[in-house]
C-alpha cells in the first residue's frame, strides 16, 4: 500500500523563482536532490509551500512535470490539487496525466467556509475523480473553516481517501483521529513545530516545510520519534527549534527560502502578495544556520 511509503517525513518543496519572477527550474531541481539526498521519504509538489495560488496553469503542470521527471521515481511524489470549486478540481484532475504521481494532496475548500456536509460532500465527489489515492488536508488557519475530527472519520472510510495532513494545531483533535482512526488511514503533521509531540500521540509523519531545508536533522527527528525513542527525537527537536520559529516568523514560504539561499541552494524570490524577509530576520537565521 502507499500509505507505507508515505510513513516518515514528506516535504512541501517551495517553487523558485528568479529575480525577474520566472520559474526557476535549476533552483527547484537543487531544491529537490537537497531533500532526497538528506533522507527525505516522499516530495509534495504545488501545495501551499509552493506558492500554488500564485502559478497559473501552464506554470503548475510545469513544475510537476519538471518535479516527477527529476525525482525520477527515487521517492514518492505528492501532488497538490485542491481549491474552492469541487467542479474546478475535478477538471483540473481529469486533465492530468497522473504519470509518476504516487498520490494527490488536496486541501479542504477555503474561503467558501462550507459546512461541515459540504466538505464531505467535497471530498467525496475529489475522490471518485481521483485516479490516484486522496489524502485530505485541513488547515483551519488559511481555509477559514475547521473539519472536525468526526467529518475526518467519516471521510476515513471512503474509498480512494487513504489519510490525512492535520495542520489544525488542536491536539485534542489530532488524538480523536489517531484513536478513531481505520488502521491502514495515514495521519501525518501539517506543523513542523509539534510534530513530535503529534508522533507521540500515534501520527505517522508529517509533511514538512523545515525539512526541505535541513532533510538530515529533521528526517532523523521524525524516525526516532516513530520508533520511540523520543530522547534523542527530543535532541534533535530543539535544535531546530529556534530556526524552525525563525522560519514561520514573516510567513511562509518567504522564510524557508530564504534558510535555502543562504545554504546556496535556491534564490529567495516569493511573488507578491508575498514579501521576502526582513533584513533583521536575515541575519538572525544566517547566525542560526551557521550554528547548525
Amino acid at each position: 500500500m502507499i500509505q507505507s511509503k508515505l510513513r516518515g517525513t514528506g516535504v512541501a518543496l517551495v517553487t523558485p523563482f528568479t529575480k525577474n519572477g520566472a520559474l526557476d527550474f535549476n533552483g527547484l531541481e537543487k531544491v529537490i536532490d537537497h531533500s532526497i539526498k538528506g533522507g527525505v521519504e516522499y516530495l509534495v509538489s504545488l501545495g501551499t509551500t509552493g506558492e500554488s495560488v500564485n502559478l497559473n496553469k501552464e506554470e503548475k503542470l510545469d513544475i510537476l512535470n519538471f518535479t516527477i521527471e527529476k525525482t525520477s521515481g527515487r521517492v514518492p511524489v505528492v501532488a497538490g490539487f485542491g481549491g474552492n470549486s469541487t467542479h474546478g478540481v475535478i477538471k483540473d484532475i481529469e486533465q492530468f496525466h497522473f504519470k509518476g504521481v504516487d498520490a494527490i494532496l488536496s486541501v479542504s475548500p477555503y474561503y467558501n467556509k462550507p459546512t461541515q456536509n459540504g466538505i464531505i460532500e467535497h471530498y467525496k465527489a475529489v475522490a471518485a475523480a481521483a485516479p490516484r489515492p486522496v489524502i485530505l488536508y485541513n488547515v483551519p488557519g488559511r481555509t477559514a473553516s475547521n473539519m472536525l475530527a468526526s467529518t475526518t472519520l467519516r471521510l476515513a472510510e471512503v474509498d480512494n481517501i487513504i489519510g490525512m495532513k492535520e495542520a489544525s494545531g488542536d491536539f485534542n483533535q489530532c488524538m480523536q483521529i489517531a484513536k478513531n482512526k481505520p488502521k491502514d488511514f495515514l495521519l501525518v503533521s501539517g506543523d513542523d513545530n509539534i510534530t513530535l509531540g503529534l508522533l507521540a500521540y500515534g501520527l505517522d509523519g508529517v509533511i514538512s516545510v523545515v525539512g526541505q531545508a535541513f532533510p538530515k536533522i529533521f528526517t532523523e527527528m521524525v524516525r526516532h520519534g516513530l520508533n520511540g525513542n523520543f530522547e534523542k527525537a527530543k535532541k534533535l527537536h530543539y535544535k531546530l527549534n529556534d530556526i524552525t520559529d525563525m522560519l514561520f516568523a514573516e510567513g511562509n514560504p518567504a522564510g524557508v527560502k530564504c534558510a535555502l539561499e543562504l545554504q546556496g541552494i535556491c534564490e529567495s524570490h516569493v511573488r507578491l502578495p508575498l514579501v521576502g524577509v526582513s533584513d533583521d530576520l536575515k541575519k538572525r537565521m544566517k547566525s542560526a544556520i551557521e550554528k547548525l
